[in-house]
């Protein structure tokens, strides 16, 4: 029997901002007392709004009344866009008031947040602001990440068919192998099961275009099966046909990968991909099946089971990734001794 990791949706999640009481992340925050909620008042003194997260720094008293800098985490520019939240909602010098998580060490201010409020009374939250959303008929359109309650792995997969080379990887994982803190992005499935919208579309009749949100390269789909393929790349080459009311996707000529193929599990230039799309929900959901192939790291295939939820169309967002917000991405797994 081929190995399965079953990803189901939160309609309400898109990756990692810190909720009064309850956490979703790509790292731990175990560090984050979420039972602690406190509200502290001071000025902005810088706002990022970069990848993988955005974050304000606050200057504020912190209990002695000592004036500190706070570093507050919020989600991806994505998600915080979903939230009403712009490139512009703060700057420097601004007076606001803010409530969320402590940090379990009092001497590291490191807030959460459950709203922000201006000194105007503007408010800001983590809820999302949805907006209808039209049905996709062709598989077009805007998706994310849709997980039906479940978590997402911030770990690698267990009870996988592992070889030798992917259990040593598994046993020494650690956050700071993320790609994505040097910025740098890995290619399908692993960037298919990262939070950041997917844009489907059909610029002609030859090629299905799929264009990950934040990220420079498309992946192209050819409906010409018979395409040569260029050199490999993280991307690889797609081919994809129809078979019935399913896309599959395969895909090849890839390079080696670090997380290719799931946290914290790198994949190899042998990495063949087998993927189906499938619409449900009245076109409002994407079922996909994902069959990974990697002798390298994989005894086996496995088969991971995923979904994505329609957005409501819009342009993609450029952001750039910068190390210093890698970095502070990474310090906000920190956990005290």
């Amino acid at each position: 029997m081929v190995p399965r990791a079953d990803i189901l949706p939160i309609a309400a999640c898109l990756g990692g901002l810190w909720y009064a009481g309850v956490v979703h992340a790509h790292h731990s925050h175990s560090n984050i007392d979420r039972s602690d909620i406190q509200r502290h008042t001071g000025v902005v003194s810088e706002y990022s709004w970069t990848m993988p997260h955005v974050y304000l720094k606050v200057q504020a008293p912190n209990a002695r009344g000592e004036v500190v800098e706070y570093s507050i985490e919020l989600l991806h520019p994505p998600g915080m866009l979903q939230r009403g939240w712009t490139a512009e909602s703060f700057h420097p010098g601004e007076r606001i008031t803010w409530e969320g998580a402590s940090d379990r060490d009092p001497n590291r201010y490191y807030s959460g947040l459950s709203w922000v409020e201006k000194a105007d009374g503007t408010r800001l939250s983590n809820e999302r602001r949805d907006a209808p959303v039209e049905p996709s008929t062709d598989f077009t359109g805007l998706w994310v990440r849709d997980l039906r309650g479940a978590r997402p792995h911030y770990t690698p997969p267990e009870g996988w068919p592992y070889t030798e080379r992917a259990a040593a990887l598994v046993e020494r994982f650690n956050e700071d192998q993320n790609p994505q803190i040097q910025c740098r992005n890995p290619g399908p499935p692993k960037s298919t099961l990262l939070p950041y919208p997917i844009q489907i579309s059909r610029p002609d009749d030859a090629t299905i275009v799929m264009r990950y949100e934040l990220r420079d390269a498309p992946r192209v789909l050819h409906l010409d099966r018979d395409r040569a393929p260029g050199p490999p790349s993280k991307l690889g080459h797609s081919v994809a046909w129809f078979e019935g009311d399913e896309l599959v996707v395969e895909t090849t000529h890839f390079v080696a990968d670090r997380w290719g193929i799931h946290t914290g599990v790198d994949s190899s230039e042998q990495k063949h991909l087998l993927e189906r799309f499938k619409l449900s929900n009245q076109g409002r959901s994407l079922d996909v099946q994902m069959t990974v192939t990697d002798p390298v790291y994989l005894k086996e295939p496995v088969v991971i089971d995923y979904h994505l939820a329609k957005l409501p169309d819009r342009e993609l967002l450029s952001v750039p990734c910068t190390l210093e917000n890698a970095r502070l991405f990474l310090e906000g797994g920190y956990q005290a001794d």
